[in-house]
């Protein structure tokens, strides 16, 4: 196993909630409640909706924020006839340092299979935009046996032909799809096997790329169970739903060593 030490990394996915000006509300009273310090140990990232990165922007550029700005989605081309979409290149421009791709609501809600994650992976990276690419089982596939080979299934095919050392740079998100919104979540030994097993799927094909590949965990996370995850070798973050709607609740997920 390799020995890189894996700065962890902390998104709030505010999802389809709040309006421009309740966004910037958020971002103000997050930073209201985090110090210099905790940035130096995490870096943390907040995904509002579209009609909000502009605003969420302005914000964290006027006041200097060491805080990342993270899109929710992105379309695999840099234009065209796509009506409704974003291009990686318009988020790059509007500073975007992450974009959630493969996101379980979007796979079940919107059809989205590995190859369309894969595209949309690939069309980030060529922007300088790092995605997040989520995998997770239901319920029904990790009761039937199936979680490993559904989760290897999605890894294997949302990273198909990237080289290693754009591998190197994603970030892999685990959300097991029976824990999102529903106040359950994986025990973190639980978290902790599978995205030993994530690690392991990377690392059988791109070698010490997977070494550097940061691996968080979705799902109910909050205050009461974030240290336990966290404390976890190969658990190197958070992509938090819920609990992130609230600043403070949000900031003590940051904090999650104290």
């Amino acid at each position: 196993m390799g020995s890189i030490a894996r700065r962890p990394l902390m998104v709030a996915n505010w999802k389809m909630h709040g309006t421009f000006f309740e966004a910037m509300q958020w971002v103000q009273a997050l930073s209201y409640q985090l110090d210099p310090a905790d940035y130096d140990r995490v870096d943390v990232g907040v995904a509002p909706s579209f009609t909000s990165l502009r605003s969420v922007q302005t914000v964290i550029q006027m006041d200097d924020l060491p805080i990342h700005i993270v899109a929710q989605n992105v379309h695999w081309a840099n234009k065209g006839a796509y009506t409704g979409e974003v291009s990686a290149r318009m988020l790059a421009k509007l500073a975007v340092s992450y974009v959630i791709v493969g996101h379980s609501e979007r796979r079940r809600d919107f059809g989205e299979d590995d190859r369309m994650v894969n595209r949309k992976a690939r069309a980030a990276l060529s922007e300088g935009v790092t995605p997040i690419v989520a995998v997770g089982e239901t319920l029904e596939q990790r009761e039937g046996g199936r979680a490993e080979q559904t989760v290897g299934r999605q890894v294997s095919g949302s990273l198909a032909r990237m080289p290693s050392d754009q591998v190197g740079r994603l970030v892999v998100a685990y959300e097991p799809v029976w824990a999102i919104g529903t106040g359950r979540h994986a025990r973190p030994a639980v978290a902790q096997e599978m995205i030993s097993y994530i690690r392991s799927r990377i690392r059988s094909k791109h070698g010490d790329a997977a070494d550097q590949v940061r691996i968080i965990y979705g799902g109910s996370i909050n205050p009461g169970n974030v240290a336990a995850l966290m404390a976890k070798r190969d658990i190197d973050g958070g992509l938090i739903g819920g609990a992130s709607l609230d600043p403070g609740t949000l900031a003590a997920c940051v904090r999650y060593w104290t």
